[in-house]
């Protein structure tokens, strides 16, 4: 099931959010006025993705700057390195993720 987060409007473009959703710290992003949301914690040493820098589409953490795509996930530089994705949708000006 979708669970609303926010809306559309408390996450400008180009930021970073973090929400505490079942139990799970979850980012979501605004990458030119579409929405991704992944874990908000750095698989490499628990950093916390949301104080990080979003260039793009990629997160890099503020801690060892590892950079993940938040559309896939998938880290650019080690495609071994991974950050769980949620589905995303938009609602009116309401977001949506599923856990």
């Amino acid at each position: 099931d979708f669970v609303k987060i926010a809306t559309a409007a408390e996450i400008g473009p180009g930021s970073v959010r973090k929400f505490d959703v079942a139990g799970k710290e979850i980012a979501v992003y605004n990458v030119d006025g579409s929405f991704f949301a992944t874990s908000n914690i750095c698989p490499h040493q628990g950093g916390p993705l949301d104080e990080g820098i979003l260039e793009g589409n990629s997160i890099v953490c503020p801690w060892h700057a590892w950079a993940f795509d938040v559309t896939t996930g998938v880290s650019p530089i080690n495609p071994r390195a991974k950050i769980d994705c949620y589905p995303v949708k938009l609602e009116g000006a309401d977001i949506l993720i599923k856990l």
